[in-house]
């Protein structure tokens, strides 16, 4: 039986959709949520990242200040940025579109963001609110994906979820969210230093595929009938595109099709809800609360 292919633009403009009275009841209010971005340099996929937010931003009604600095900005000027983004108060939430030039550093521009207007997650006041259980914005991915999980009936309650990716923005909090009493899953972490792969993601009921390799995930590395969510996005050469690229996941989508039981496309699948979810960290910041999973 084929796969159900996981709609992630159809699910995030659902949520976008419920977003919208929200924003509504916080325009009445004399409220309209505003999210700061910051992008440093011309990076081509930074670019295209920041185009989808900013349009994201439009549909719903909401607001952004946008500031594009050059490459060479110095670490200084970025942080002096930020620190006024924090002081205004029309700014509900910021971003700071990453990778940035190697000369900032990426930890102490995540740090200078004032955590109640941190919805990125990022934050380490962030990840230890999201490790504790404590109230604070979850990162946008992992959250994303724990919606879609939900919005497609795949249960995660004494399940084993393998997560192929150990990275700050996905893996761990992927792991952190899925272990939660409300997901009640039991969680395996594979990485670079595994052994044996395969033996891993064999185990799984749902695969979580974040380690930025494409098509590293085969028809003989899954189970039969397992949820497979792939977060990969990785940009192969390809001239017959306008674009000169085409959009890889870290799964074999096409060999999966007749042995999973559900499957997330790549593009349309997890790259939509993290957008989605940033929307929705967004109006949280600008009611004042954080929202539950």
């Amino acid at each position: 039986m084929p796969a159900i292919i996981i709609d992630g633009r159809k699910t995030a403009q659902k949520l976008q959709e419920q977003l919208k009275k929200r924003i509504a009841n916080l325009k009445g209010k004399g409220v309209i949520p505003c999210l700061g971005v910051v992008l440093v340099g011309e990076n081509p996929a930074s670019l295209s990242y920041i185009k989808g937010k900013k349009r994201a931003l439009i549909e719903t009604g909401m607001e952004n200040r946008y500031i594009q600095l050059p490459s060479e900005t110095p670490e200084d000027e970025l942080l002096g940025i930020i620190a006024s983004m924090n002081r205004d108060p029309q700014i509900n939430g910021i971003l700071v579109q990453f990778p940035l030039p190697s000369h900032i550093s990426e930890d102490r521009v995540i740090s200078a963001i004032d955590p109640a207007k941190d919805v990125d997650g990022f934050h380490p006041i962030s990840a230890g609110n999201l490790l504790l259980g404590k109230p604070g914005f979850l990162p946008c991915t992992p959250l994303g994906i724990i919606h879609l999980l939900r919005e497609w009936d795949i249960p995660t309650a004494g399940k084993h979820v393998v997560v192929l990716g150990r990275s700050n923005i996905v893996g761990k909090p992927m792991a952190s969210l899925l272990i939660r009493k409300e997901q009640n899953a039991t969680v395996t972490i594979c990485h670079t230093g595994t052994s044996d792969l395969p033996y891993f993601t064999r185990q799984a009921d749902i695969l979580i595929a974040a380690a930025g390799s494409p098509a590293l995930v085969g028809k003989d590395m899954v189970k039969e009938g397992a949820a497979v969510i792939d977060v990969g996005v990785n940009r192969m050469e390809d001239k017959s595109k306008k674009t000169g690229f085409r959009l890889r996941g870290d799964v074999d989508y096409e060999g999966l099709l007749g042995k999973a039981g559900w499957i997330s496309p790549v593009p349309g699948g997890v790259g939509p809800m993290t957008i989605a979810m940033l929307m929705h960290n967004l109006v949280d910041a600008a009611e004042g609360i954080h929202s539950p999973i």
